[in-house]
């Protein structure tokens, strides 16, 4: 089912509240699919999916090798027959007020503040589709 990121209804944006891990889904130089286990969180208002991850990973490199414009990606969650997916343009950002965030929402959402990092970065999905079923 095709849902509105900007405007998903309660039951979407409460299965994106969950504690839930998810996938995120980048692709490698020669075009195939890099899935990694990611926590997302979801800020439909922004239009925005955040990841808090190292810049050294593979992901950040994928997504950084795609230019400024961004790198096409997917996250995905699952829970028995429930699942939900965002999709959109990724970016890398090491804006420190910009990580302050995503860590922030990330500690609201998972529960625990993870330790500091000086190698943290957000990546920052701008969405253009959901989909899921509840």
């Amino acid at each position: 089912m095709t849902i509105d990121p900007r405007d998903p209804g309660p039951d979407y944006l409460a299965f994106w509240r969950e504690y839930h891990l998810c996938t995120l889904t980048t692709h490698r130089p020669d075009g195939s699919p890099h899935v990694v286990p990611v926590g997302v969180t979801y800020d439909p208002g922004a239009g925005l999916a955040r990841i808090i991850t190292n810049k050294a990973s593979h992901k950040v490199a994928h997504i950084q090798a795609a230019g400024p414009s961004g790198a096409a990606v997917a996250v995905c969650q699952v829970d028995k027959g429930r699942w939900a997916t965002l999709e959109g343009l990724a970016t890398v950002s090491a804006d420190p007020e910009r990580v302050a965030d995503a860590v922030r929402r990330y500690a609201e959402r998972y529960g625990r503040t993870p330790g500091e990092n000086p190698d943290r970065v957000v990546i920052e999905i701008a969405l253009t589709r959901a989909m899921g079923r509840g």
